[in-house]
């Protein structure tokens, strides 16, 4: 007998919690903000939103349904089973930041605030839970598989993301290293690599794209390809600035060799889950075989 599908509801602690936690009380809270010409009342409206739809999507359940709630912070020591369906409250990046903890359990992504979040990955609203578990639980619901990318140590460390890995030093020094993509190849000083999918590019590597004025063609959200971008290459006579950008298409990789003391490789901006490179190591950046599952 098949096991009956377990929610697992995800979400982030507020900007409200993380300040109650930090000042002790609400009142105290308050007064901290206010000396600093703030209102508390914006972060208490946002945190309310939160729960709201927190509530929300616990009521739209199946009462027949185990369940159970994971904070974002937990995710690394959080086990998924193969039944669990994923239903992640907040920003949008915090589907991302669940993607690369999953196998194959499909993510449902809830919207607290619409006039805050622009919805690209969590798609639904708090009041089409019920309805989008009901189709999920009679096989109608459309899945959309989004590309994820993978970073994999010459030593066989594998790290995966949703949306970008960065690769560069953990403070603000140059990293230094030799990058390689096809038949290009070219040694660096930069503030690091960028390297991600089209779900993205529509963040960070836009970001580097936009402010360069890239006429590369961005992939999009379900495209096999990835793209990369090296930020604030530095000239000099052993250094070059030419092999900054491309495409990795599927089957291809970008190989990064390091010639620093110490890189860092992380994804989707959780530096405290971090793959250490170190000097003479070979990182390999490519297509993921795994995919974020996304009922739409």
């Amino acid at each position: 007998m098949s096991l009956r599908p377990r929610a697992v509801v995800v979400h982030r602690r507020s900007e409200y919690d993380d300040l109650v936690a930090r000042h002790g009380t609400h009142r105290q809270a308050e007064f901290v903000l206010a000396s600093r010409g703030r209102d508390i009342a914006d972060v208490e409206q946002r945190h309310a939103a939160l729960e709201a739809a927190r509530s929300a999507t616990s009521a739209a359940i199946p009462v027949d349904w185990r369940r159970t709630e994971v904070e974002r912070s937990e995710l690394d020591r959080f086990v998924f089973g193969p039944e669990d369906l994923v239903i992640a409250v907040g920003q949008d990046g915090l589907v991302a930041n669940v993607a690369k903890y999953l196998s194959a359990q499909p993510v449902v992504g809830v919207n607290p605030e619409p006039a805050w979040n622009p919805g690209i990955l969590v798609t639904h609203p708090p009041d089409a839970v019920a309805p989008v578990l009901d189709a999920y639980a009679r096989g109608s619901a459309p899945l959309e598989e989004r590309t994820m990318v993978e970073a994999v140590t010459d030593d066989g460390q594998v790290l995966r993301a949703l949306n970008e890995v960065f690769i560069g030093h953990p403070s603000h020094q140059s990293a230094r290293y030799v990058v390689q993509a096809g038949q290009r190849v070219e040694r660096h000083s930069s503030s690091g690599i960028l390297a991600g999918t089209g779900t993205g590019a529509t963040g960070w590597l836009r970001s580097s794209w936009q402010e360069r004025r890239s006429v590369l063609e961005l992939p999009g959200p379900t495209s096999a390809e990835l793209c990369w971008f090296v930020r604030e290459a530095w000239p000099s006579p052993a250094t070059g600035t030419t092999c900054t950008e491309g495409l990795i298409a599927d089957g291809q990789a970008l190989v990064v060799t390091v010639e620093s003391d110490l890189l860092v490789c992380f994804g989707d901006g959780i530096e405290a889950d971090a793959l250490s490179l170190s000097f003479g190591q070979r990182l390999t950046v490519r297509r993921a075989a795994q995919r974020l599952r996304l009922v739409r």
